[in-house]
């Protein structure tokens, strides 16, 4: 398997374009953790040349990011570590907090359960309405230039707040919810990407599973799970998106002899400086890695594409459920 890269400013190592996402390895939201089964998914990624490793402090408040420097403190050099700051949290859940106060607490925090002496990403996970953008900026600029940091990035950022933010600090990329069924930046921030030479990172690339094409219909979530709170997994809406699941499966399997789980990811990686979080805890859900490169969709496929979603999919949602509050 050949693994398409592509570069990040600031990191000179090439990224791989599919990342490997960590936030069901801290366990929070996901129905719990194991460990042993977290560490054999972040060595099996290396080995297939998944190199770039996103995690944040708030994926199991901070259990993610320490599986994560436990897996990579012998094989450090192999990985690219893209972490995140600004969110706090307390018995509440979390909320945004990017003070330059919070930033440095955080950056010593992340650097210890990560086992580095560096982090090659540094994203800002959400915006701080409380705190000029500026001022966060600036902050993680002094980082960069302390070494503490390679490059900076932000997360869920509209283009009004990237333009603000780079008028202090040089900015690499952009990461937000990017996937067949979540496409809202195409209207404002994969443009600006495309302009500004910025990475995006695109989170849930499959949706959260339902574009893995495992789900049946009377598959349930319960506990904690991300899904018990997201819209597109109640009725009338889970239906509607296993029918696009599956009309897009046998497009796939029809036209390229794919799975829609790879479909879904070449699909992301078409869509011009993209790269595909991939999110997964056991080493079996690696599976399918290999068949999202060497082949393309072309613009039948897309148009086509387009047309199914359009067909099946009449009461689409966003990711809006996922954002954290504000602080008081």
């Amino acid at each position: 398997m050949t693994i398409e890269t592509r570069s990040i400013e600031g990191i000179a190592t090439p990224v791989s374009r599919i990342g490997l996402g960590t936030w069901a390895i801290g366990g929070w939201m996901w129905g719990g953790a194991d460990d042993r089964n977290s560490i054999a998914t972040l060595h099996g990624a290396l080995e297939r040349g998944i190199n770039l490793i996103d995690t944040a402090p708030v994926y199991g408040f901070g259990h993610s990011e320490e599986v994560v420097g436990q897996a990579l403190e012998d094989r450090r050099d192999q990985a690219v570590i893209a972490t995140k700051l600004g969110l706090d949290w307390t018995d509440r859940g979390p909320r945004r907090n990017s003070t330059p106060q919070r930033i440095r607490q955080e950056i010593e925090d992340s650097l210890r359960r990560l086992r580095t002496d560096r982090i090659d990403l540094y994203q800002v996970h959400w915006p701080d309405p409380l705190v000029p953008i500026e001022e966060t900026a600036a902050e993680l600029e002094k980082l960069r230039r302390e070494g503490k940091i390679l490059a900076i990035g932000v997360s869920n950022y509209s283009p009004e707040q990237m333009d603000a933010f780079r008028r202090e600090a040089p900015l690499a990329s952009v990461q937000p919810p990017y996937n067949l069924f979540e496409r809202a930046i195409e209207k404002d921030v994969l443009p600006y990407a495309r302009r500004h030479g910025l990475a995006v990172l695109g989170y849930g690339a499959l949706c959260r599973g339902l574009l893995s094409g495992r789900m049946k219909p009377d598959t349930t979530f319960g506990g904690d799970d991300l899904r018990t709170s997201d819209p597109k997994f109640r009725a009338p809406r889970f239906a509607q998106y296993l029918a696009a699941v599956e009309a897009l499966g046998a497009l796939a399997r029809e036209r390229h002899g794919k799975s829609v789980l790879a479909l879904a990811i070449r699909w992301v990686l078409e869509q011009g400086p993209t790269i595909a979080l991939w999110g997964a805890r056991r080493p079996d859900q690696l599976n399918g890695i290999d068949e999202a490169f060497g082949w393309t969709l072309d613009e039948q496929d897309l148009k086509d594409i387009d047309a199914l979603l359009a067909e099946h999919v009449k009461e689409p949602v966003g990711p809006e459920f996922m954002a954290p509050p504000a602080r008081n």
